[in-house]
């Protein structure tokens, strides 16, 4: 894949250059996106849903300035967070050689849609790298408890660059931190069936694409953000203000929508909102 020189372009631009040169193809038939990837069951069946309590192995780390139930989320840019727990222990998500945190995560995650999702060249002080594929072939199968912080991933379908099916080609994301459960929906191309939203459990806190063509058209997403329920939805992979707001104004009408200054945001279980509700963290 091309990479775009992100000096001459800036950063959204260059980011949308990635996508575009990717050949996802923005004039796919309408409902394809939503449902035309769905040939064979994606989700790991037997996985129980999010249970952060399993998440405790109490190794000595260093503590950060947080609660022992809550997490630390940084909106860092496009699809990436910064996910910290109470215990110090650091994950990134869609960790790529374009955006990345400060300093050198314990997890990251990838997925493979486009170079602005997964590093060819990561950090050698990550400790464990979770790719969203099996490079191999098959299906990826990731669980891992780092003290305080249990990552795992429910693989998903991906368009390929031919416009075929790739099956088991991305993942969605759960990171159980304290009491919390947070859900990276990853590069998501189709909507989810139940053995999905099996794998999945409860969700507290979304992370949600919104560009509504590259990942999942906009109905398609919307019936993804109502059948999880989530009481935090935090958009991501918006390539300008004009998208942020088509989405945001969709958004208003079904939920509380709130913008930050800040791109952190501390929460807790006992301190989510009571709705459902869309928050927007400027990213840096």
């Amino acid at each position: 894949m091309r990479r775009c020189g992100l000096r001459r372009l800036g950063l959204a631009a260059a980011l949308a250059a990635v996508c575009v040169v990717g050949a996802w193809f923005p004039g796919l038939p309408a409902g394809w996106q939503s449902s035309g990837l769905l040939g064979s069951q994606s989700a790991i069946a037997a996985e129980p849903g999010c249970r952060p309590d399993v998440a405790v192995f109490g190794a000595p780390v260093q503590r950060v300035s947080l609660k022992a139930d809550e997490a630390r989320l940084t909106f860092v840019g496009h699809a990436t967070f910064l996910i910290e727990s109470a215990q110090g222990i650091s994950a990134a998500t869609d960790y790529n050689d374009y955006v990345r945190p400060r300093g050198t995560p314990v997890i990251a995650t990838m997925n493979k849609a486009h170079s602005t999702h997964h590093s060819r060249d990561p950090d050698s002080g990550i400790a464990h790298v979770l790719r969203g594929w099996d490079p191999a072939g098959g299906k990826a199968e990731h669980d891992v408890t780092v003290s305080d912080m249990r990552v795992r991933n429910i693989p998903t379908n991906i368009r390929s660059f031919g416009g075929a099916t790739d099956y088991d080609g991305n993942s969605i994301f759960v990171f159980e931190v304290g009491e919390l459960c947070i859900v990276h929906l990853g590069h998501l191309h189709h909507t989810l069936e139940p053995g999905h939203l099996r794998a999945i459990g409860r969700v507290d806190v979304l992370l949600v694409p919104v560009d509504g063509s590259y990942t999942l058209d906009s109905d398609g997403m919307f019936e993804v953000l109502k059948t999880l329920q989530a009481r935090i939805m935090i958009p991501m992979h918006f390539f300008g203000q004009t998208t942020l707001d088509r989405f945001l104004a969709k958004a208003g009408t079904f939920w509380a929508v709130e913008r930050r200054d800040e791109p952190v945001l501390t929460v807790s279980r006992a301190g989510l909102p009571r709705q459902p509700t869309v928050i927007v963290l400027p990213g840096r």
